[in-house]
C-alpha cells in the first residue's frame, strides 16, 4: 500500500529530527572530552574568601605561569602579576589556566561593602526630640581602597636609602597620591618620593598613606643600626717646604655599601657589595627630569646615555676593555666591577660617553649649572690623580642640591671635599 503524502512527510521529519539529535550528542561529547582532556581532573575547586578592598596573590599548584578568567569582574579583579584586588561583596568563579592544558579552579566569596560607617543625629522638629540614626555612606567611586608595599621592615646603617615600591588599588582609582611621614624624624626621615633615610641608630615606623582616602595606609618597621664598620689608616707626608699633609684611607667593606658624612660612595678605593642593585635613584632621576628641562628652555638637549648599571653589567664592560686595550690603560676610564659610580643609580652619563662631547655647548652648560640641581662633574680636568679617572665632561653624579653646592663652591673632587683616597688595593 501507498504511503500519503502526509505519512511520507512525517517519516522524513522524525528521521531529521533524529539524525539532528545524534549530531547534537556526539558534538556535546567531543566538546566534554575535550575539555576534560585539557584539564587535571586531579585538582579540586579551591574556596577562600576576602574583604572588600583587601589585596593578595593568588598562588596556583599549576604553576606561576598561568593567566586567570574571572566569571564576575565587578566582584574581583587581577592583574598580570596575579595580584588579587577584592572589589565588591558577591561571589564569583576564577579559572588559572596554565600552559599545558591544566586548569585550577577557585571560589572566591568577596564580604563587606567597602564602606564607611557615618552617626548621624536628626532632629524631629515636631516632637522636639532628637533620634540616632547610622546610615552607611559608600566610598566615591574611583577611591583607593588598599596599599601593598615590597616590604615591611628593613634595616639600614647611617647614611643609607631604601625605598619601598607601593601599588595601590585599585588599579582604575583616580587619585594615588601618597602621604609619607615618619614617627622619628631623629631615627630616619622619608621625602614625598618614599625614599627612608636613616638618620641615628634606633627604631621608628615610617607611614604612606592614600590622601585620597587617609584611613587607607601601610607601614614599614625602620631599624638604624650604626654607622658602617671601616679600617682606617692616616698617612702623613711633609713637602719639599716643609708643610705637612694628612690623608684618611679606609677599607671598603665587602658586606654593604660606604657612607661617609651621609654620602654613599663608590670609588677605587670603596667598593659596593656584589649583590647590591637598587636600580636608578628615583631622587636622582626626578632631579635630572628638572635639569633638563632647564637645559631645553635655555636651548640645549640633554639625555642620558647611561644610567645605572649592575655589577655583572659593570663586570662584562670592564673586561672587554681590558681585552681591548690592556688593565693598566682600562682602569684610567673604567672602573672595576663592585667600583662603578653606575651601580649607585645616582650617576649619569650625558648625551654621549666620549671626549667628543667635551667641547659641546650642551657640556658648558652642564658644567656650569648641574649643581644648581643637585649634580656634580664627578672627574673633573686636572684631577686625575686625585679621582683616579681621567676627564669626564659628560659623568654627573647627583648628591643633591645642598652637598653639591657646597662641593661646586669649594672647587674640590668629591675625594678632596671627604678627604679620602681613591686607589685600587693592588
Amino acid at each position: 500500500m501507498s504511503k500519503t503524502k502526509e505519512q511520507k512527510s512525517s517519516g522524513i521529519s522524525f528521521g531529521l529530527v533524529l539524525i539532528l539529535l545524534i549530531a547534537v550528542a556526539g558534538l556535546a561529547f567531543g566538546v566534554y572530552k575535550l575539555v576534560m582532556d585539557g584539564k587535571d581532573t586531579n585538582l579540586e575547586t579551591t574556596a577562600f574568601s576576602m574583604k572588600v578592598g583587601e589585596v593578595r596573590t593568588l598562588e596556583s599548584v599549576v604553576g606561576t605561569d598561568f593567566s586567570c578568567q574571572i566569571y564576575d569582574e565587578t566582584v574581583a579583579s587581577i592583574d598580570g602579576e596575579h595580584l588579587l584586588t577584592a572589589l565588591s561583596a558577591g561571589t564569583t568563579t576564577i579559572v588559572a589556566e596554565a600552559p599545558g592544558g591544566k586548569n585550577q579552579v577557585f571560589q572566591l566569596t568577596v564580604t563587606g561593602e567597602g564602606s564607611v560607617v557615618v552617626t548621624e543625629a536628626t532632629t524631629t522638629t515636631e516632637t522636639t526630640t532628637t533620634t540616632i540614626e547610622t546610615t552607611t555612606q559608600t566610598l566615591p567611586e574611583g577611591s583607593v581602597t588598599g596599599i601593598q608595599l615590597t616590604f615591611y621592615s628593613v634595616t639600614l646603617k647611617v647614611g643609607e636609602k631604601k625605598m619601598p615600591i607601593v601599588t595601590m588599588s585599585p588599579a582604575d582609582a583616580i587619585d594615588k597620591s601618597e602621604n609619607w611621614t615618619s614617627s622619628d624624624e631623629a631615627v630616619a626621615k622619608v621625602d614625598w618620593l618614599g625614599n627612608i633615610t636613616a638618620v641615628a641608630p634606633g627604631t621608628c615606623t615610617v607611614r604612606v598613606a592614600s590622601v585620597n582616602n587617609p584611613n587607607v595606609y601601610a607601614e614599614v618597621a625602620v631599624t638604624v643600626a650604626g654607622d658602617s664598620t671601616q679600617t682606617t689608616t692616616t698617612t702623613t707626608t711633609t713637602s719639599a717646604d716643609g708643610a705637612t699633609s694628612t690623608t684618611t684611607t679606609n677599607a671598603a667593606s665587602v658586606n654593604s655599601p660606604m657612607y661617609i658624612q651621609g654620602i654613599l660612595v663608590a670609588n677605587k678605593t670603596y667598593g659596593l657589595p656584589e649583590n647590591y642593585n637598587p636600580g636608578v635613584d628615583p631622587a636622582a632621576q626626578a632631579a635630572f627630569d628638572k635639569m633638563q628641562a632647564a637645559a631645553k628652555n635655555d636651548g640645549y638637549s640633554l639625555s642620558i646615555c647611561s644610567g645605572f648599571r649592575s655589577f655583572e653589567t659593570q663586570k662584562n664592560l670592564y673586561n672587554n676593555y681590558v681585552a681591548r686595550d690592556g688593565k693598566e690603560k682600562a682602569d684610567t676610564y673604567s672602573a672595576r666591577p663592585g667600583h662603578s659610580e653606575h651601580q649607585t643609580g645616582l650617576a649619569f652619563d650625558i648625551n654621549k660617553a666620549s671626549d667628543s662631547f667635551t667641547d659641546t655647548p650642551e657640556a658648558k652648560w652642564l658644567a656650569e649649572n648641574c649643581w644648581k640641581y643637585g649634580f656634580i662633574i664627578r672627574y673633573p680636568k686636572g684631577k686625575e690623580s686625585i679621582t683616579g679617572y681621567k676627564y669626564e665632561s659628560w659623568h654627573i653624579r647627583y648628591l643633591g642640591e645642598d652637598v653639591a653646592k657646597k662641593v661646586y663652591d669649594s672647587g674640590k673632587t668629591l675625594e678632596e671635599y671627604l678627604n679620602i683616597t681613591s686607589v685600587y688595593a693592588d
